[in-house]
């Protein structure tokens, strides 16, 4: 009774100095337990034995205090029976009264768990003592049970549930080493009839406890939430704020409802530093709703955030270089009727909309034919003379001229090797003279060529100069020599086959060309 008395004494020294101890939020917890010793030695093993005769129900105390996130520091103690029954002649039962010093290592630290999660899974270790003695009930069946002490060194593990700051429970199971093999009288090393177990005897305990918090959480800010939960420790006085000790953000923008200019913003919109909805352009539509959300500086806009667009053609009138067009008209980049082709003619009044760049266009975007001919100027070469379209526009060339020409390509003599015209052609190229005469729309392109015979340089050089002398035949004629224009090809254009006579007197020719 002496030991028990002096384990009580000690217990309530050590609570007193816990009571006035320090934590971050000036908190210690007290703890009621319900306890389940359980023997392992000599006689066996009833460690998680459940179905023993003698269970070891009894009580104890825990008393914890704060430390840091990880860990805290403490005692516990229990007074409950212990014993063992293996069979009617090998059994016990008796008195033990336990108290350790421990340590909880939590894994709500932050670092494995969240430091507010309120399931709290953790490690412990201590070092206490242990007192055994006889029960009174024992009925001297077998009375087995020392007067001693045992040194012992509690290891396990536990999970505690904080249903709020005040209350939790808590279990954990501890497993006891001591210093002794004789709480049940027997050695193990050297009795060879309960020879079970080698080594100390040791016991296991399940501690299931109410914990009770002392004293009032430290809360600078006086919010109401303690500063071990505070996630906003500093918040400024009167200010309404949530479970975790923040402001209270009513439409989740970001912005404390006591800072928010527009509360009621809807869920996910961005907002500014006054909480109002952005609106990065400025036009007086938030980014949310605006539906033109790059409108320059100024420009004026609808409910959407777009540019107002008069004439509803697509372009915005601070763009639209024909802010008034008509309804349905298809409009270019700047507002303005589309003119596809170019032609000055917008495509709507356009009725040749496919009239080539650079071509001249009557009011209707058509391409103008001066001379009625039904080719248009941009494709007549003879725009102010009416024409065929076989001969681009110009007059046709007259059956009679044709046959001068004809007649001209072998009827035009020259002394060999020379320029000279020989006189007898004259007559012909007299009457080339008369058709340009009676044509003065005609322009006349002369083209000289040679055979093969000779140098290739030298004949090119002959026929140019073979054609320089018909042209001055034709200007000394009063043909005017604008109309006039030469060209010597050589041997390059052979229109029979060289290595004949009559093959190469066919080359030796001038061609006439009537050009408008």
């Amino acid at each position: 009774m002496k030991t028990k008395q002096l384990l009580l004494i000690f217990s309530a020294i050590w609570s007193l100095q816990y009571l006035d101890a320090q934590t971050v939020d000036n908190k210690v917890a007290i703890g009621i337990d319900a306890t389940r010793s359980e023997y392992l030695g000599d006689f066996g093993n009833g460690l998680w034995n459940f179905n023993q005769k003698y269970p070891g129900i009894g009580a104890g105390l825990t008393l914890a205090t704060y430390l840091n996130p990880s860990f805290d520091l403490g005692l516990q103690g229990a007074f409950g029976e212990y014993g063992y029954y293996k069979n009617a002649i090998h059994r016990f039962i008796g008195d033990k009264i336990d108290a350790s010093v421990f340590l909880h290592y939590k894994l709500n630290n932050g670092y494995m768990l969240k430091k507010s999660a309120k399931l709290s899974p953790f490690l412990t270790a201590g070092i206490g003592a242990a007192n055994y003695r006889r029960n009174s009930f024992d009925d001297d069946v077998n009375p087995r049970i020392i007067e001693g002490y045992d040194l012992i060194v509690p290891v396990g593990a536990g999970l505690k549930y904080q249903f709020c700051n005040c209350f939790a429970i808590q279990y954990q199971y501890l497993y006891n080493f001591t210093n002794h093999d004789k709480v049940d009288q027997i050695n193990g090393k050297t009795n060879a009839i309960y020879n079970d177990r080698e080594g100390n005897d040791a016991f296991g305990q399940h501690r299931f406890s109410l914990i009770f918090t002392l004293g009032k959480a430290k809360d600078t800010d006086k919010d109401g939430v303690p500063d071990k939960y505070d996630k906003c420790p500093s918040t400024p006085a009167g200010v309404q704020v949530d479970e975790l000790g923040c402001p209270v953000d009513t439409d989740t923008d970001g912005v404390p409802d006591y800072l928010d200019k527009c509360p009621l913003t809807p869920t996910n919109v961005k907002v500014d530093a006054n909480g109002c909805p952005l609106d990065s352009d400025g036009d007086g539509v938030p980014d949310y709703l605006d539906k033109g959300p790059n409108t320059p500086k100024g420009v004026k806009v609808d409910a959407d955030g777009r540019p107002i667009d008069t004439d509803a053609d697509g372009v915005a009138d601070y763009l639209d270089k024909c802010p008034n067009t008509q309804k349905g008209i298809k409009v270019d980049t700047k507002g303005c009727p589309l003119d596809s082709d170019g032609d000055g003619v917008p495509d709507y009044l356009d009725k040749c909309a496919d009239t080539p760049k650079g071509a001249t266009v009557d009011a209707f975007g058509c391409p103008v034919d001066t001379d009625k001919d039904g080719v248009p100027d941009y494709l007549d070469k003879c725009p102010t003379v009416p024409g065929i379209a076989a001969n681009k526009g110009c007059p046709e060339i007259k059956a009679e001229t044709k046959k001068v020409f004809a007649q001209a390509l072998q009827g035009i003599q020259f002394e060999s090797g020379k320029d000279v015209i020989k006189k007898m052609s004259f007559p012909i190229l007299n009457k080339v003279v008369s058709v340009m005469k009676d044509n003065p729309s005609y322009n006349l392109e002369i083209n000289g060529h040679t055979d093969n015979t000779g140098n290739a340089a030298t004949n090119l050089m002959l026929s140019q100069k073979r054609a320089d002398a018909v042209k001055n035949y034709l200007v000394m004629k009063g043909i005017n020599g604008t109309r006039l224009t030469t060209k010597g090809h050589g041997q390059t254009m052979p229109v029979a086959d060289n290595a004949t006579v009559k093959g190469r007197a066919q080359n030796r020719r001038v061609e006439f060309n009537v050009l408008f």
